[in-house]
């Protein structure tokens, strides 16, 4: 019998359950990190060029640069588009607590009148 497998990687599941804020969180530090690593590595290539090594050996090493640069900032507009999505839930959540705070101030407020007392047929005055 074959076990039924999940085709999803585990890591998938993890991440879906993320809030966007914890995503925010994660992705634009790692984001910045990884381009500024690639701007170093692009310095090395500069620096490779200059002194005059093979082309294959900088050439290679700014191909890896502009991946990593391009990585980089890939992960860190995904950290903006969570951050922006954060704000804007925060701020519908806001301006609906606004406005039922203005429904539930504005509604007519029901006071019970007190009924009047009957007298009862059993009772003497």
């Amino acid at each position: 019998m074959i076990p039924n497998i999940d085709p999803k990687p585990p890591g998938k599941k993890l991440i879906k359950r993320m809030s966007a804020r914890t995503k925010w969180m994660i992705l634009a530090p790692v984001g910045l990190i990884i381009f500024s690593f690639g701007l170093t590595v692009l310095s090395e290539a500069a620096h490779q060029r200059r002194i005059g090594e093979p082309a294959r050996v900088w050439g290679l090493l700014g191909v890896y640069s502009l991946a990593l640069i391009n990585g980089g900032l890939f992960l860190f507009g995904e950290a903006l588009r969570f951050r922006i999505l954060t704000d804007v839930r925060k701020e519908a959540r806001r301006s609906m607590r606004q406005l039922h705070q203005k429904l539930v101030s504005k509604s007519p407020r029901r006071k019970s009148k007190p009924d009047k007392k009957t007298k009862s047929p059993t009772k003497t005055d």
